[in-house]
């Protein structure tokens, strides 16, 4: 029998990085009633995004896209999620939508194309690896073949619950091995095992105090349970035990921003972008940077 595929929980910055979410953006879609804040998001509320800011991209306004979804809602009371469940397309200024139960124009009727998620999935796929820890030192032998085995799976959704089992073995054998504690956390965390991934990230710092993965992930816990201040202490900790991890300066700055502290944010944007000027994520630094208002000149 197949073990059903857990449901992966992301939260605020996951989205931020996974859709280059600039400030003006996550605005627009706060006005669309899709981003909430820092509670958790499944994929299909990541499809809706991605869709929207497809068709805010595309020149389509807030207020067309509330019609569209409204005229959507009326005519298919069913649907859950709209942007999630029918493809809109912004086409010589008039929004089209299609799905699997529902193909109509809110106003001409058109057809259009299905949804292509591929794309969104590789993105999010791509988010896996960050904040993982490879350790240089292996210990014991069996504690290591349980790591490995471990490492295999954790790059897998439906091998998550494996991975947490082999994860468990390797504590179980060696109680100080710190980065099978901190990728135990990592997956605990992505299932929205808050209490578990808290836990499980706290020993790995325990045992290694120079585990700054661990401290990173716990400032992404935090943040996601909207405890920015927390979240704030963890990333400056993680920076502590390596001030050129460029995630934590991400992940800092935004949440200095968030809490009003926007010069100070605005340093990290800039340390960022020193560190990985290259990346998507460099165009939402960028824009970060663009709306802080310059210092005041000196005397």
């Amino acid at each position: 029998m197949t073990r059903p595929q857990p449901e992966r929980i992301y939260g605020l910055r996951e989205l931020t990085r996974i859709l280059t979410l600039t400030p003006r953006r996550a605005a627009q879609l706060r006005r669309l009633e899709l981003l909430r804040g820092d509670s958790g998001y499944t994929f299909r509320d990541l499809l809706a995004l991605r869709a929207a800011s497809a068709l805010l991209d595309a020149g389509a306004s807030v207020r067309q896209i509330k019609q569209a979804l409204a005229a959507l809602r009326r005519q298919a009371p069913g649907l859950e999620q709209p942007l999630a469940e029918v493809r809109l397309v912004l086409e010589e200024g008039r929004l089209l939508a299609q799905s699997d139960r529902v193909r109509f124009d809110p106003r001409t009727g058109q057809m259009v194309l299905a949804l292509d998620t591929g794309g969104l999935e590789r993105a999010a796929t791509a988010t896996l690896a960050t904040g993982l820890v490879r350790p240089l030192a292996p210990p014991a032998e069996q504690a290591e073949t349980w790591f490995e085995r471990a490492s295999e799976w954790d790059g897998d959704p439906a091998q998550w619950e494996d991975a947490i089992e082999a994860y468990r073995r390797v504590v179980a054998i060696d109680p100080t091995y710190a980065a099978a504690w901190n990728n135990l956390g990592l997956l605990l965390h992505r299932m929205g095992r808050y209490d578990d991934a808290e836990r499980a990230y706290a020993a790995a710092l325990a045992e290694d105090s120079r585990c700054c993965e661990a401290a990173y992930n716990l400032g992404s816990l935090h943040e996601d349970r909207g405890d920015v201040e927390a979240a704030i202490r963890d990333y400056g900790q993680a920076l502590g035990i390596s001030p050129d991890y460029a995630d934590a300066h991400f992940n800092l700055a935004g949440a200095l921003a968030r809490s009003g502290r926007s010069d100070e944010a605005a340093r990290h944007w800039q340390r960022y972008l020193e560190l990985d000027s290259g990346s998507p994520w460099a165009r939402i630094a960028r824009a970060h940077l663009e709306v802080v208002e310059p210092p005041e000149p000196g005397p």
